[in-house]
């Protein structure tokens, strides 16, 4: 199955990142997503669908989370606000 994603823009509430830092964030959470809808596809969308938003359910992460974890754990909340895995 090809994947080809694109988020627009991403908002992220609590979350307190390093300039620096967010191309990290942004590829991990893009990685993990492609990975997510890759390998469980989506019950709710077919192919060239494209959503207005989404809301993701809130996530719990520890202050010294890396930027991969925390990256993971959005992609993951995302794939869920989706779709992902009904």
């Amino acid at each position: 199955m090809n994947v080809r994603l694109h988020i627009e823009r991403l908002v992220l509430e609590g979350i307190h990142l390093r300039h620096a830092g967010r191309g990290e964030l942004q590829a991990a959470v893009e990685q993990e997503l492609s990975r997510l809808i890759g390998e469980h596809g989506l019950s709710s969308l077919t192919q060239s669908n494209a959503l207005a938003a989404v809301r993701a359910p809130q996530i719990e992460l520890e202050p010294s989370s890396s930027n991969a974890r925390t990256g993971a754990a959005i992609a993951s909340a995302v794939y869920g606000g989706i779709g992902g895995g009904e």
